[in-house]
């Protein structure tokens, strides 16, 4: 099987489950197995010092290797590939505990959040994705903490490790012309395309709405009403509202800072007046305090977006077009200062393919969505403001620039040029990262089960 100009295993194995698209399945990406009824055999393979890698975590990557494969062969090797991968990634956590390498609890909150708010709009509901795999949503995050927090950490020592890595293009040049002119291959039509997102924003009256509504239950709440009972009846946080609005424990700087900081002003019992986050509206009990933890129940509404939010939208979102389209502004500083889409917007608005962090997507695999706006589009040109909805279900415009459009062709330098330095450049790193195994693969303790012997995990590469 090729592997030219896809992101390479080591990359791949390190950053799964945070790029969308290198799994192939909810259950996959999600990383949390959903009930069956049947038994799996399953057990330790190796162990690096504390670490562990189970036989169930080769199966799954193996098993997305075979959906990525289309199915075309497989490398005889691959599991053994794929298993020192993963002995290189739990050394990496083993030897980021002993050099005191740590990642913030905000940055897993946030991919927690970002990964959760993707399956989310994926299943189609909150509901729907506990109801998939059984749990609150609240459980599903907890079940998830730990594997987020390994996979930032093990992309942190790795960006130690390589991360000033780089190529010249004299460098790109030699690693295209070793590739054999049979192998080079051969690329279907890809496009760029760029967006610029604009959020509708919740008008005044709804925000007064959802306010008054909360005002009125805290009310009855005091009045001595159940707060469990009007959380299940009102709450618009599915995760929570089943469970009467609780939340359970968190630590400090793991919930969103509006919340926290009510939750954090109350003696247990007491109910807050009105928070407003990027969630909604809450109204906060604090149920108790254990030492830098607390629990809570909340109950959250969610004002609705009107037409007239959405036209506002609509309307930034023209009078940037007409100045770009004037040369007054560039595509990329209009969706860098002004797009409400943090995961474009570093990027000059480009949407990246998720197979290997470029910015060229074969047609086939784009948006649908995007795809019949770009069908009929002039390369260089600029939408007018469409209608979209954002992963997490936020109601939004958005402008789409087609900046390319790539027929089929065989791999070369003047076309390529950016895919063949990518390329080139994961080698390059992964050189170094092989240095880096080799130097430290014997300051840790490994065991491996007898049946991988024939893998040769601890010499320096396949």
């Amino acid at each position: 099987m090729t592997y030219f100009f896809r992101l390479p295993m080591r990359v791949a194995l390190l950053s799964l489950g945070l790029l969308t698209g290198l799994v192939t399945s909810a259950s996959a990406q999600l990383g949390i197995g959903r009930p069956v009824g049947r038994t799996v055999v399953d057990g330790i393979i190796v162990k690096v010092d504390n670490q562990i890698i189970l036989k169930s975590d080769l199966d799954l990557v193996y098993a997305q290797e075979e959906a990525r494969a289309e199915g075309k062969a497989l490398p005889l090797d691959l599991r053994c590939k794929i298993l020192q991968q993963l002995v290189m990634n739990k050394l990496m956590l083993a030897k980021a505990e002993t050099d005191s390498v740590v990642v913030e609890e905000n940055q897993v909150n946030g991919e927690l959040n970002r990964r959760m708010a993707y399956f989310v709009q994926q299943i189609g509901s909150e509901k729907k994705l506990e109801e998939y795999y059984n749990k609150p949503l609240k459980a599903l995050k907890d079940d998830l903490r730990q594997q987020v927090k390994d996979q930032l950490t093990q992309q942190k020592m790795q960006e130690q490790i390589a991360g000033k890595v780089t190529v010249t293009p004299r460098e790109v040049k030699q690693y295209f012309n070793r590739i054999p002119k049979d192998s080079l291959p051969y690329f279907s039509t890809e496009v760029e395309v760029g967006q610029i997102v604009k959020l509708a924003q919740v008008n005044d009256k709804a925000k007064q709405e959802a306010m008054a509504k909360l005002n009125d239950l805290r009310a009855r709440i005091q009045g001595g009403e159940s707060f469990e009972e009007l959380a299940k009846q009102y709450s618009q946080d599915p995760g929570s509202a089943v469970q009467g609005g609780y939340l359970g424990f968190f630590k400090r700087k793991e919930l969103v800072p509006e919340y926290e900081a009510a939750a954090l002003r109350m003696e247990p019992g007491q109910l807050s007046p009105v928070v407003e986050s990027q969630f909604g509206f809450h109204l906060i009990q604090l149920i108790e305090r254990k030492g830098d933890s607390y629990s809570t129940r909340h109950i959250l509404l969610k004002p609705e977006t009107g037409s007239k939010d959405v036209s506002v939208a609509a309307v930034q979102l023209s009078k940037l077009r007409t100045r770009i389209l004037a040369d007054s502004l560039t595509f990329a500083k209009a969706a860098k200062d002004e797009s409400d889409d943090k995961a474009t917007s570093t990027s000059g608005g480009l949407i990246q393919n998720q197979q290997n962090a470029s910015t060229y997507i074969p047609l086939d695999k784009i948006d649908p969505a995007i795809f019949f706006t770009i069908d009929t589009m002039k390369v260089g040109s600029i939408s007018q403001p469409l209608p979209y909805r954002t992963e997490d279900g936020k109601d939004a415009m958005r402008l789409i620039w087609l900046k390319s459009n790539t027929p089929p062709h065989q791999a070369n330098l003047r076309d390529d040029y950016q895919k063949i330095a990518q390329a080139a450049l994961n080698e390059k790193k992964n050189k170094a990262l092989d240095e880096w195994f080799e130097k430290n693969r014997t300051t840790v303790f490994v065991d491996v089960d007898p049946q991988y012997d024939e893998c040769r995990l601890l010499q320096r590469t396949l």
